[in-house]
């Protein structure tokens, strides 16, 4: 694959990548589009113009008008966040995630995974605001029985657009000592690389799913041999695009691996506080995989 690149514009971010096919696809050309942000840290407003890195910047409605234009041009487009939607301005203080999930699902986010922060208001507020917006989180290898979240979420979802399968999973991070154990309860946690296997070997040849995505808040990279992102790609196959989160790592370009099986992975994670938004654009063309290397400038 060539080099993928960013285009900056009004201070978000496009993303564009070649795509690849299976053989599931039908006989017409197809794109379909990522959109994605993580870590969002309820930055409802832009930051204000005196901010020393991004000033007017961010801000949910700007975002918003972005989705709406990019699902205008191709309605064959999903959106997801990698995690940390709660926490970091007086909004969620005031209205304990309410809010952000509120305005997330009239952006047209299809759904979220679980990140640590999600937890800071408890379980039964977090029940509370996923049944009042009714807004979906994927989580794998979180396990919420005997949890006031048991039954809310899903352990994966597989989108259907113009006819290609699109299978979604989701990681969170461990959270004992992270995260207050009276915040999440009985929760209990998987390992992330045991549960990526099998949930991705399922939705590529069970379920037949010509594109599967990880979305993760289990950060992009540790000097250490804690599990994340870009160990997760290595140690793992079957998965097309691992969106990062936790990490608060803004990735100029996709970082571009090699799966246990020599495979490309697809990584990427776009810093925090909704300044900018990944696009990751598909073409699937029937019995091709190859395709073509395009950018879109935002």
């Amino acid at each position: 694959m060539n080099r993928r690149k960013f285009i900056y514009n009004s201070g978000l971010a496009s993303l564009s990548v070649m795509g690849l096919n299976s053989c599931n696809i039908n006989s017409r050309n197809l794109k379909i589009t990522i959109l994605h942000t993580n870590d969002v840290h309820s930055q409802i407003d832009p930051f204000p113009s005196n901010h020393n890195l991004y000033p007017n910047k961010g801000g949910f409605a700007k975002r918003a008008s972005l989705f709406k234009e990019l699902i205008t041009i191709n309605p064959n487009t999903l959106i997801f966040d990698a995690g940390d939607i709660f926490q970091g301005t007086p909004y969620f203080n005031f209205f304990q995630g309410e809010l952000e999930l509120n305005l997330m699902k009239k952006m047209g986010y299809n759904a979220a995974t679980i990140g640590n922060h999600e937890f800071d208001a408890g379980l039964k507020t977090f029940k509370k605001n996923i049944l009042n917006n009714d807004f979906q989180f994927i989580s794998s290898n979180y396990d919420f029985t005997n949890t006031e979240l048991e039954g809310l979420t899903d352990k994966y979802k597989i989108y259907n657009k113009g006819g290609i399968k699109v299978g979604v999973f989701g990681l969170g991070i461990e959270l004992r000592g992270l995260v207050s154990p009276l915040l999440y309860g009985e929760t209990k946690y998987y390992d992330p690389v045991d549960i990526a296997k099998d949930i991705s070997t399922k939705l590529k040849y069970e379920k037949g799913c010509d594109l599967v995505i990880c979305i993760s808040h289990l950060g992009h990279q540790y000097q250490n041999d804690k599990i994340s992102d870009t160990l997760l790609a290595k140690l793992t196959s079957n998965i097309d695009l691992i969106i990062g989160g936790h990490t608060h790592t803004l990735l100029k370009e996709p970082l571009i691996l090699n799966n246990y099986l020599g495979e490309e992975v697809i990584i990427n994670q776009v810093g925090s506080s909704g300044v900018f938004v990944g696009k990751i654009d598909f073409n699937f063309t029937n019995n091709n995989k190859n395709s073509d290397k395009f950018l879109v400038e935002v």
